[in-house]
């Protein structure tokens, strides 16, 4: 019997918020990704990253402020950095975590670059907030280099970027052979390199790509049985935040549609999610979306909690 192919995609909680706070945070994940494994399930791995590339951004920055030599890094080289030593955590936790169950098992990381449409609407509307925060005068030298900044009241001002749809997995082949080898894969670490194709040279754009969009595609692509997103929550609810809350256990594409015209699932956090579970099923209406969080995906997985979409 072939094993069940996932892509699991990790959400800010299983990563935590600094260096620190992600040594210990990917120990944790690594159990219950193990126990995926356990439970017969092949694993493609991918993951956020918006802490971590935005660390690197505020890093690289303030570095040009004090050697005025130094040559910033752009978001492209940020996000390169991101999925390497966010990968390079999650890789080693799991590969431990899985030979103290004597589970011998390669865990690979793959540095990917995704392809995006230079003529994307979010490029005009950028909306993702990156790096430190800014006074006015730095600002304005951010908007002569032809960036977008945002002021945050009481706070100063932050660079913001766009964040486009993704087209084309660049390094997909790679993943699906090591997938396909029985290793476990980590990729498209943040969304992946945000990169545009010009004259088959492949340039970095100063960009992020949603982690949910992303994971998503990266399911198509490889043809999964199933889509586990990992989040801060146990279910997808109604009326999320208020009194009358409550969790969704079974839901069709129809109805999340139905739920998405209503606005029911706030920007940023749960939509994306139910956008990539649609895009999926319609894409491969064999397959299912399971929704839940890291504590809870044991659980999940027979039917116990979680949040489960199919076409």
């Amino acid at each position: 019997m072939s094993k069940k192919k996932v892509v699991v995609s990790l959400g800010h909680n299983a990563l935590g918020y600094t260096t620190l706070e992600q040594w210990d945070a990917v120990k944790i994940t690594a159990k219950a990704l193990a126990d995926l494994v356990e439970a017969d399930y092949q694993l493609t791995i991918t993951h956020s990253n918006g802490p971590q590339v935005s660390m690197i951004h505020k890093a690289m920055t303030e570095l040009r402020r004090v050697y005025i030599d130094y040559t910033p890094a752009p978001m492209c080289v940020c996000s390169a950095m991101s999925q390497g030593y966010v990968g390079y955590d999650i890789q080693n936790a799991l590969r431990s975590e899985l030979l103290s169950r004597g589970i011998s098992k390669t865990v690979s990381t793959i540095l990917t670059q995704v392809t995006v449409d230079p003529y994307d609407e979010a490029f005009y509307e950028p909306t993702k907030l990156i790096g430190r925060y800014m006074s006015k005068e730095d600002s304005e030298i951010e908007v002569k280099k032809g960036n977008y900044v945002k002021e945050e009241p009481g706070k100063g001002f932050r660079r913001v970027v766009a964040a486009p749809k993704p087209i084309d997995i660049v390094e997909i082949e790679a993943i699906r052979t090591l997938a396909e080898a029985g290793q476990v894969v980590i990729a498209c670490g943040g969304g992946g390199i945000p990169v545009i194709e010009q004259n088959h040279i492949l340039k970095g754009a100063s960009a992020v790509i949603e982690k949910d969009s992303i994971a998503g595609k990266l399911a198509i692509d490889l043809h999964a049985d199933e889509l586990i997103i990992l989040t801060g929550v146990p279910f997808v609810y109604r009326n999320f935040g208020k009194e009358e809350q409550t969790p969704i256990t079974n839901m069709k594409v129809a109805e999340a549609k139905k739920l998405v015209s209503k606005d029911e699932f706030e920007q940023g956090t749960m939509l994306p999610k139910i956008e990539a579970a649609i895009s999926y099923l319609e894409a491969n209406p064999s397959g299912s979306v399971l929704i839940t969080s890291l504590d809870t995906v044991g659980d999940a997985i027979k039917g116990k909690s979680g949040t489960m979409i199919t076409i």
